[in-house]
């Protein structure tokens, strides 16, 4: 299958891009930059423009004929973004405030990428959400000043055409697709208030009583706001930075549904634990979440929040759904070893199950077959490099750095929906000149006693298979959310049943101390009225 794509590839050796499959050769549409100062790239939605900042100019080229459309002088761009239908580029410096405390000059800018004329300046402190957000016909464009969400039409960035005003609206994201645009904010806690997530339709902000939905929240110090392809639902993770219970130092966290009809819930997860990935299936009906202390659980979902497929548990982190939807990737990235399990959604089989290990970034190409992996500096220091796969487990191109050099970013040139056809699932490993990569197996630690011995296996957990893959007789549907509730009921009510069952066996289960003295054979002594005994009883205990 040829694809079209390039990868821009950035680190110390400069930044250069590379063709994708099937030929995997440096590009001549872009001419290497060998500067080892390449602080930020950025490709319009569509893929036809790039960005990049060398520490002298901000460069924007056109990728289909090689042209270098426009350059800006400004250094110390650490940030770049395209407005969607490639208009305007923001870029984002650090601010800094003059020597004598006096407010700095502005930051971020709003450069027509057309004419090179700068649009607008503001002050933008905090990197975090520097960039304004646009709708994807840029009819609107929105960014948080102060807490409200200040609101510009069709570009015109001089006037604020609209406010969103509420105590304190601490993130916000807007819906994709097609008009009318949605906005879902985020107000965070305050002195016992909840925590809320609303959804409005722009430009309806007046009052509680505009707003499509509401969902309110106690257990929250940061959310992360993720709106399906359709727009038609938000997947809200809300975390707590601390876990009271002190079961887990990732904090808390819940998953909460919210849908512009209007309709909230909480997603029910079956396993305790912390939420380390939740993902929309390209076709807003679906959504994987991976969680539950280690090894983790993951489950699809449907629009009704029950569970749809559960994958039993693994070592993994993440979900990754190919663009079409149509295969998912469950992998194990950062503190685990880099196992992947690629599923095909429609029939719910594992298709291959490679391993990229020390991997620190993962992507799926537009055209739905193939995969990059990277390790990349400065998340790992050695062995930084990448590799591009075909979803059935093949490596079809490998490149490591040399030793003394480091890669810090590698990704897919991105391009419109619909450009690729959806193609049928292959489960064969599609052929490839390199060997694959199958990591040498790390023998476990053996104390010398055990050395010539016959090896047993000893793991420390049975992990619990898919559940189309359970041993026969086992129940194969995953519980819907009301017998998941009864479920527990029941066995909340056993634990206290088989308490009382222990305390009414008068002989309270003797500890270990008590076992090793002597035992007294005096008999249980009763003062004839319950109410004593029983207090003589948790005395004694």
């Amino acid at each position: 299958s040829s694809c079209l794509f390039t990868l821009p590839v950035r680190g110390s050796e400069g930044l250069y891009m590379v063709n994708g499959p099937p030929s995997f050769t440096e590009s001549t549409a872009f001419q290497r930059d060998s500067g080892k100062n390449c602080k930020a790239v950025a490709f319009s939605k569509d893929g036809s423009l790039f960005a990049w900042c060398n520490g002298e100019k901000v460069n924007i080229v056109n990728i289909t004929n090689a042209e270098l459309l426009r350059s800006f002088d400004l250094p110390k761009t650490v940030c770049l973004e395209f407005s969607p239908k490639n208009n305007v580029l923001a870029t984002w410096q650090a601010y800094t405030t003059a020597k004598d405390g006096t407010a700095g000059v502005p930051n971020l800018q709003l450069h027509e990428v057309k004419t090179g004329k700068c649009l607008k300046s503001f002050i933008q402190k905090k990197m975090q959400n520097w960039c304004p957000c646009w709708a994807d016909d840029e009819s609107i464009c929105a960014r948080n000043v102060n807490n409200e969400v200040h609101f510009f039409e069709n570009n015109n960035f001089n006037t604020i055409a609209n406010k969103l005003h509420l105590q304190k609206v601490n993130d916000f994201v807007l819906s994709p697709g097609a008009q009318p645009t949605k906005v879902a904010v985020y107000v965070p806690g305050s002195k016992g208030a909840p925590s809320f997530v609303r959804l409005y339709q722009y430009p309806n902000f007046n009052g509680p009583q505009s707003a499509l939905a509401n969902k309110s929240f106690f257990k929250a110090d940061k959310v992360t706001m993720l709106w399906n392809k359709k727009a038609t639902a938000v997947l809200v993770i809300a975390s707590t930075e601390v876990d009271k219970t002190g079961a887990s130092y990732y904090g808390e966290q819940t998953l909460h549904y919210i849908a512009t009809n209007g309709e909230s819930a909480v997603v029910q997860l079956p396993k305790n634990g912390p939420i380390y990935d939740v993902v929309w299936n390209p076709n807003s009906v679906e959504f994987c979440a991976v969680y539950g202390f280690m090894p983790a659980k993951a489950t699809v979902f449907n629009l009704k929040c029950d569970p749809v497929f559960d994958f039993g548990t693994g070592p993994r982190n993440a979900a990754y759904y190919s663009p079409h939807g149509h295969i998912l990737v469950l992998a194990g990235f950062g503190n685990l070893r880099g196992q992947m399990e690629v599923w095909d959604v429609k029939n719910y089989k594992l298709i291959s199950k490679p391993v990229a290990s020390d991997s620190t970034y993962f992507a799926w190409c537009p055209d739905g077959e193939h995969i990059v992996t990277a390790t990349c500096a400065p998340r790992l220091r050695v062995n930084n490099g990448y590799k591009i796969w075909h979803y059935t487990g093949s490596v079809l191109h490998s490149y490591e750095v040399p030793s003394n050099e480091e890669m810090w970013q590698v990704f897919w040139q991105p391009c419109l929906d619909g450009v690729f056809p959806v193609k049928a699932v292959k489960y064969q490993a599609v052929p490839s000149e390199l060997p694959s990569a199958e990591p040498k197996p790390a023998q476990a630690y053996r104390p010398p006693a055990l050395r010539n011995k016959p090896a047993t296996s000893s793991k420390l957990h049975e992990d619990e298979p898919p559940q189309n893959m359970k041993p026969q007789g086992s129940s194969d549907k995953p519980l819907s959310k009301t017998a998941l509730k009864n479920q527990r009921k029941h066995e909340a009510k056993k634990a206290a049943k088989q308490e009382a069952k222990a305390d009414a066996n008068q002989e309270p289960a003797q500890s270990s101390a008590s076992q090793s003295a002597p035992r007294s054979t005096v008999p249980a002594v009763t003062s004839g009225d319950p109410e004593v005994d029983k207090k003589i009883k948790n005395l004694k205990k």
